[in-house]
């Protein structure tokens, strides 16, 4: 049986260790190899703690969602409500648009979140929720059942 967890929280870091805490112990009990449970650590903390970053930036209000499954592989999906072009446009940077040093400091941040989080995740995805509104950061790991 599929067994899901959702959270949302208010956009406050100090929520983001909760985040982590929680999907370490799904990934634990999903069957997550021990070895992989770092990489799963920080890369939810890294994902949630972007999407809080920008819910406080465009003030948006909403809580972030972060929902976690086991269907086959262990998967995490972190929701925020940003104006899309704030959370999802640098998600196709590459090393050397990173290291262009004309980048605003925002983006630079912004970039580098998702550059450590494609160190982390081999499964990664960034897309629009909405027209407009939200971008979700899938990440996969796989269960060695």
């Amino acid at each position: 049986m599929m067994a899901t967890v959702r959270l949302s929280f208010s956009p406050a870091p100090v929520h983001v260790r909760t985040a982590r805490l929680v999907g370490v112990a799904v990934a634990r009990r999903a069957g997550v190899r021990e070895d992989l449970l770092d990489e799963v650590r920080l890369a939810i903390g890294e994902a949630c703690t972007r999407a809080v970053a920008l819910h406080r930036q465009y003030g948006v209000p909403d809580p972030v969602l972060v929902e976690m499954s086991d269907s086959g592989a262990y998967a995490v999906r972190v929701v925020d409500r940003a104006p899309i072009e704030a959370g999802i446009g640098l998600a196709a940077l590459d090393a050397d648009q990173l290291a262009n040093e004309s980048l605003t400091d925002e983006a630079l941040t912004t970039g580098v979140g998702f550059a450590l989080l494609a160190g982390f995740v081999e499964d990664l995805q960034v897309r629009p929720v909405e027209e407009g509104v939200g971008t979700e950061v899938r990440m996969v790991w796989p269960i060695g059942r």
